[in-house]
C-alpha cells in the first residue's frame, strides 16, 4: 500500500504535468515552444550539427592544413567539415542560425535538405534564405503559425506600405505598391479573399492616398467603406463613366511631370520614365488606389452594345495598368474566376498585374492564369488550399518567388470603422467629386437616463 501511495504521489503530478504540456501544444502553441520546443529543439541542433550535415550531404573534404593539424596534435578520425555554424538566435516562433558556406557549396544545396533538417531537429518547418554571397540564414519555425494567425508586433506601416497577412515562415507579407504597384487577386466564394480586401482598405485609410473602387455586386463590397472612398462605381455602366476619368487624371499627371521636369510637351506618355516621386513635395499629386472587385462583371456582354462597352473598359484598364505606376494610380484587381475565356484583353491585363494572390479557386484553370507563368508548384500549392482555412493562400509575383500566406481575421464593422474614422483623410479630386459616394448619416445615440427605475423584487 505504501508502494502504491507513494506511486500516485509521484505520477499524479507528472500526468498532470503531461496533460497541461499536451494541451498547450493543441491550443496555445506559441506557449508551448517558449517553454518546451525551444530548448529541446536547441538542445537538438547543438548536439546533431555536425552529424546531420553530413548525412544531409552538406559536408566537404577537410583542408590539408587541417588534415596535418588534426593528425599532428590527435589520433581522431580526420571527419568531413560542415558549414561553419553562427550564434542560434531564438524567436517567438522559432529559431535562426546563419551558416557559412564551404568552398563550392551553394543555398540551393541547403534548400533541398530542408526536409530532412526539419525531422531531424523536431520543428515544424525550415527556411533557407540567403543573406549575401557564401552566407545562408536557416528560419527554423516552431509551429504550424497559420493555424492561428498573429500579426508581430513590431511593424512599422509606410506610404503605400500595408501588412495585410502572415507566410508560412512567420514573416510579415506587406503589400507594397512602390514595388509591386498592380496586383491580381483570386478567390472562390469563402476562400477569404474579401478579408484580404478589408485588411488593404483598413491600412490605406490611414494615409494620405485617394481610395477608388469598382465593385459590379452593386457596391455590397466596398460600399461599407464609403466614407473613405474618393469614388464608387457599382455597376458596369458607373464603371465605363469612372475610369475615362481616371484616364484624364493620368493624363493630367503626365503634363505635370512634362512641365515640371522640361520634357517636350508633345513627347508620348510610353517615353516618359520618370514619375510623380521625382517632384517636390508640394507639388506631388496624391496617390491613387483602384480597386476592381469581380473584375468578370466588365468583360461579360449580353448585346452588341454591351460589347462595345466592354472593349473600351478592358483598353482603359490595360493603359492604367501600363503606365499608371509613374503617375501614381495603382490597381488591385480581385474576382472569383480569371480565365482567357473572359475574353479580348484578359490575358493582356493579367500581363501588366505583377503581383498574385491565388486563395483558394473552385478550378485549376483560375489557379494557372494567376500562378502558372510564376511557378508550377505554386499552382499545386493553390489548388491543394482546404475550404476549413479561409484567408490562406499562396502569394507570388512574376520574378518567380511564391509563398503560402494567411490573413487574420477583421470584420467588416472594425474595417468600416477604421474608414468612418479615416474619412477626414479623403483627398481633394475635383475630378472625382461626381463619384464620391453617398455616406449615410449615422443615427446619433441616445443618452441613457440618469434616473433609473428600480427594479422589482419578490
Amino acid at each position: 500500500m505504501t508502494d502504491l501511495a507513494t506511486l500516485l504521489e509521484v505520477g499524479g503530478p507528472l500526468a498532470a504535468l503531461g496533460g497541461g504540456t499536451a494541451y498547450a501544444r493543441a491550443k496555445h502553441p506559441g506557449i508551448y515552444w517558449a517553454t518546451v520546443g525551444l530548448p529541446v529543439s536547441t538542445v537538438r541542433l547543438l548536439s546533431s550539427y555536425g552529424s546531420v550535415m553530413e548525412a544531409c550531404g552538406l559536408t566537404v573534404a577537410p583542408s590539408r592544413l587541417r588534415v596535418l593539424a588534426v593528425k599532428a596534435t590527435t589520433r581522431r578520425e580526420v571527419r568531413p567539415v560542415p558549414p561553419r555554424r553562427g550564434i542560434i538566435r531564438p524567436t517567438t516562433t522559432g529559431l535562426r542560425v546563419r551558416l557559412r558556406l564551404a568552398p563550392g557549396q551553394e543555398p540551393a544545396d541547403v534548400a533541398a535538405s530542408a526536409e530532412r533538417l526539419r525531422h531531424a531537429w523536431g520543428v515544424h518547418a525550415v527556411y533557407v534564405t540567403t543573406v549575401k554571397p557564401g552566407v545562408v540564414e536557416l528560419r527554423l519555425v516552431g509551429f504550424d503559425v497559420l493555424r492561428r494567425v498573429r500579426m508581430p508586433r513590431k511593424l512599422r506601416p509606410d506610404l503605400l506600405r500595408v501588412p495585410v497577412a502572415l507566410r508560412e515562415d512567420a514573416t510579415p507579407f506587406v503589400r507594397d505598391y512602390r514595388t509591386v504597384p498592380h496586383q491580381l487577386t483570386l478567390g472562390a466564394t469563402l476562400s477569404g479573399k474579401s478579408m484580404y480586401l478589408r485588411h488593404l482598405i483598413a491600412g490605406l485609410a490611414r494615409q494620405p492616398v485617394a481610395l477608388v473602387g469598382i465593385d459590379c455586386k452593386r457596391g455590397v463590397e466596398l460600399a461599407p467603406f464609403a466614407p473613405r472612398l474618393s469614388a464608387l462605381a457599382t455597376d458596369p455602366e458607373q464603371a465605363a463613366e469612372l475610369l475615362p476619368v481616371l484616364i484624364k487624371e493620368m493624363e493630367d499627371r503626365y503634363d505635370l511631370i512634362k512641365a515640371r521636369q522640361g520634357i517636350a510637351p508633345n513627347t508620348p506618355d510610353e517615353e516618359i520614365t520618370s514619375d510623380i516621386w521625382g517632384l517636390p513635395e508640394h507639388e506631388r499629386p496624391v496617390p491613387v488606389v483602384l480597386f476592381v472587385d469581380e473584375v468578370a462583371e466588365l468583360f461579360l456582354v449580353a448585346t452588341r452594345k454591351d460589347e462595345e462597352r466592354r472593349d473600351e473598359m478592358v483598353t482603359q484598364l490595360i493603359r492604367l495598368a501600363q503606365l499608371g505606376r509613374a503617375a501614381g494610380i495603382y490597381l488591385e484587381v480581385c474576382g472569383q474566376r480569371f480565365g482567357a475565356e473572359l475574353g479580348k484583353g484578359a490575358t493582356m491585363l493579367r500581363a501588366q498585374l505583377t503581383g498574385r494572390v491565388c486563395h483558394r479557386v473552385n478550378d485549376e484553370a483560375s489557379a494557372k492564369m494567376a500562378l502558372g507563368d510564376i511557378a508550377p508548384e505554386a499552382v499545386s500549392a493553390a489548388c491543394a488550399i482546404a475550404p476549413e482555412r479561409p484567408g490562406l493562400a499562396v502569394a507570388g509575383d512574376t520574378s518567380g518567388g511564391w509563398s503560402r500566406i494567411r490573413t487574420p481575421y477583421l470584420s467588416l464593422g472594425d474595417a468600416a470603422g477604421t474608414c468612418r474614422e479615416a474619412a477626414r483623410l479623403v483627398p481633394d479630386l475635383p475630378a472625382l467629386k461626381p463619384f464620391r459616394p453617398d455616406v449615410p448619416v449615422q443615427p446619433a445615440k441616445t443618452p441613457s437616463p440618469v434616473v433609473r427605475s428600480r427594479p422589482v423584487t419578490d
